[in-house]
């Protein structure tokens, strides 16, 4: 049974009193048979985890103790900005140093401080993963990050049969471990896979600091010699950084590199000759790893580009046409779409789409907002005060992030 064991940052963020602490996510721990003891792992979720109930891709890091908080922290940042799709962060926590050098490497002779890193992730595989996707909203995504060994962990991972990860980001591995044989074995195994499977890898992210010996350039070197065709590998050099600073810019870089073109922003919007057009871009953004889905930024900015264009009398098309492409972003859409029309005072036309989405829009807060500003436009006072007041309890209720409750206050 899982247990709460102590919170990490705070995350429930209210607005209603001062001196309130902000969570970035929880400590959990569970019993592994795998490993015969009890194990500890972090979570955060996506800031409107709580508000839908859509799927989300999962990254996974190693050495949680050490690296989860700015892991998390990156990956909403990124989140907000667009860059990237929300997602559901995992630290794997180990119980300390002697216990991170042995579950992260193999075993050597005469050497025994290493070995554990089979049954570590079996535990991960067969234990920590099913757990998750029981007890959260995942999808089948899910991207496995490690630092020095547990960047060798990670490509350990890689190149096992049936892994559960289809994503990698490996910063600063310690590939100097084991004589450099992480140079031909990797090589070796993804060679074969490709040529057995007759598809390209899963997308890989190699980098460095400046840092003498690791062996990181002799695997990048030997993977891209395999000239794997349409095979995602990034082999990224941070010259300005060292072994303990690297881990923060990498993990930036490392999330954009999987996720590059995801989000349009304005001025690329403005290229397109229609809203057609945009749609058709977006579209194509499905077949990328992971998918495309219109968050708040995206919907946000086509919104303004729809009302900069002049193309607002096309507006019930539109949603027809999103509702059919991408039917878990139409309440995002149509609330953009809908802040619009509030602000032209076109209050009407926001009501009328807003009213369309109400067995989907009613669960969310920014849509009792919108409705609550339309009905004030038109003049009628009580509804929006109603709409204003449900829209402040769910904001609660659901946990949204500051940023959110205070742009609807």
């Amino acid at each position: 049974m899982l247990r709460l064991l102590f919170i990490i940052i705070t995350v429930f963020t209210t607005y209603t009193q001062a001196n309130e602490p902000i969570i970035s996510g929880h400590i959990m721990s569970h019993h592994s048979t795998v490993l015969k003891q009890e194990r500890r792992f972090m979570i955060d979720l996506p800031e409107n985890y709580h508000d839908n109930e859509r799927d989300y891709p999962t990254l996974y890091v190693v050495d949680g103790d050490f690296q989860f908080h700015h892991v998390s922290a990156v990956v909403k940042n990124m989140t907000r900005m667009g860059k990237i799709p929300p997602m559901i962060v995992i630290g794997i926590a180990t119980q300390g140093n002697a216990d991170y050098i042995y579950q992260t490497t193999w075993a050597i002779d005469d050497e025994p401080d290493y070995g554990g890193t089979s049954e570590f992730y079996q535990y991960i595989k067969q234990e920590l993963v099913p757990h998750i996707d029981r007890d959260y909203r995942t999808n089948n995504n899910r991207i496995l990050s490690g630092y020095s060994l547990g960047g060798l962990f990670t490509t350990y991972a890689m190149v096992q049969k049936s892994t559960p990860f289809n994503a990698y980001l490996a910063m600063s591995p310690s590939y100097w471990f084991d004589d450099y044989s992480a140079e031909k074995s990797i090589a070796k195994f993804i060679d074969g896979k490709t040529k057995d499977e007759k598809t390209p890898p899963s997308p890989l992210f190699l980098s460095v600091a400046n840092e003498q010996g690791m062996g990181v350039d002799k695997v990048y070197k030997s993977l891209n010699d395999l000239k794997i065709k349409d095979w995602t590998l990034v082999y990224k050099q941070y010259p300005n950084e060292n072994h303990f600073s690297t881990a923060l810019p990498a993990i930036h870089d490392g999330l954009s590199f999987l996720f590059e073109g995801y989000y349009e922003d304005g001025y690329e919007l403005s290229e397109h000759n229609d809203v057609a057009d945009v749609l058709a871009t977006f579209e194509k953004k499905k077949q990328d790893y992971n998918g495309f889905r219109v968050e708040w930024l995206q919907a946000y900015k086509f919104s303004k580009y729809v009302f900069g264009s002049k193309q607002t009398g096309k507006v019930d098309d539109i949603l027809v046409e999103i509702n059919k492409r991408f039917p878990d972003s139409i309440v995002n859409v149509t609330n953009y779409l809908a802040l619009g029309f509030n602000r032209k005072s076109q209050f009407e036309k926001a009501k009328e789409i807003l009213e369309r989405i109400k067995a989907q829009g009613e669960k969310t807060a920014l849509w009792h907002h919108q409705y609550s500003l339309a009905h004030t436009g038109l003049g009628q006072f009580e509804l929006a005060k109603a709409s204003q007041k449900q829209a402040m309890a769910l904001a609660s209720k659901q946990h949204l992030p500051m940023w959110q409750i205070w742009e609807m206050k």
